[in-house]
């Protein structure tokens, strides 16, 4: 009988397993900006948990893939489909995809004069009738994750980004990827412009993001260097719009000895 039980659980566990629904998925899409086209045919694949690396050249639509998955309006998709969790959102709006739980950090983050820190973060969690239990203890979770980052508590006070150095930008980007928890992070160049100590403070909040394996995270860079320190699944070097390859740890060491060479001279 005990036997019986354990083999029961186990074929439901690989069952669970086989029929996991990725939490992204894009099929064959294409997609572009002002009738030019940038991105040619990108499938992939994001399970609950998993952490991908989007590396490539500069213009390599790295940045456009981000926007694409948000649902930036600037672009338009031609053909393909975007699923998440299994429900198509590609013809979604993206502050409907942002309810559903889609996150994207800024390589530039824009200021905002005329609502603070505080306050535009409370307001992004007050707006969605299931998460208003949060509120009751917003100020401590605030503190917590403001202390985690190595940002001065003064800076809620401030009006958004609004005379933020780049580096506190940056904080001020991932403070709000712990506060808002959403499913997917798409975290875009998030390293750049960071000197030494700002980096590691930044890695520690993806960090504590990627340990809620619930979570799912898309990280854009151009630089390896946040590869090597991070946990991550799997890299997708993109150029040209198009995955030239897919793998693990082995691509850092050919992008380190070769930069995108190798990539490049493949397409053509």
């Amino acid at each position: 009988m005990i036997i019986t039980d354990i083999g029961g659980l186990d074929l439901q566990y690989k069952l669970e397993c086989t029929v996991m629904t990725n939490i992204l998925q894009l099929k064959n899409v294409y997609a572009g900006l002002e009738k030019k086209e940038l991105l040619h045919g990108i499938s992939l694949n994001i399970k609950p948990g998993e952490t991908h690396v989007l590396m490539g050249p500069n213009g390599a639509g790295k940045s456009t893939l981000g926007h694409i998955i948000m649902g930036n309006p600037s672009y338009e998709i031609t053909d393909g489909q975007i699923l998440f969790e299994g429900e198509d959102i590609t013809e979604l709006s993206s502050d409907k995809r942002a309810r559903k739980g889609i996150f994207l950090s800024f390589q530039s983050p824009i200021e905002v004069p005329g609502i603070t820190l505080s306050n535009f973060l409370r307001s992004v969690i007050e707006s969605d009738p299931d998460r208003h239990a949060e509120i009751l203890n917003f100020k401590d979770r605030l503190e917590e994750n403001m202390k985690l980052l190595k940002m001065d508590p003064k800076y809620a006070k401030r009006d958004l980004n609004v005379g933020f150095s780049g580096g506190e930008k940056k904080k001020a980007e991932i403070l709000q990827l712990l506060m808002l928890n959403p499913k997917l992070a798409i975290l875009d160049e998030t390293d750049s412009g960071l000197d030494v100590d700002a980096m590691k403070t930044v890695l520690l909040g993806i960090k504590q993001f990627q340990d809620d394996k619930t979570h799912a995270m898309i990280i854009i860079t151009h630089n390896t260097k946040i590869a090597e320190i991070i946990h991550f699944d799997k890299i997708h070097v993109l150029v040209d719009g198009k995955i030239a390859k897919s793998g693990g740890p082995e691509i850092i060491d050919e992008i380190n000895n070769s930069g995108f060479e190798k990539y490049l001279a493949d397409k053509k």
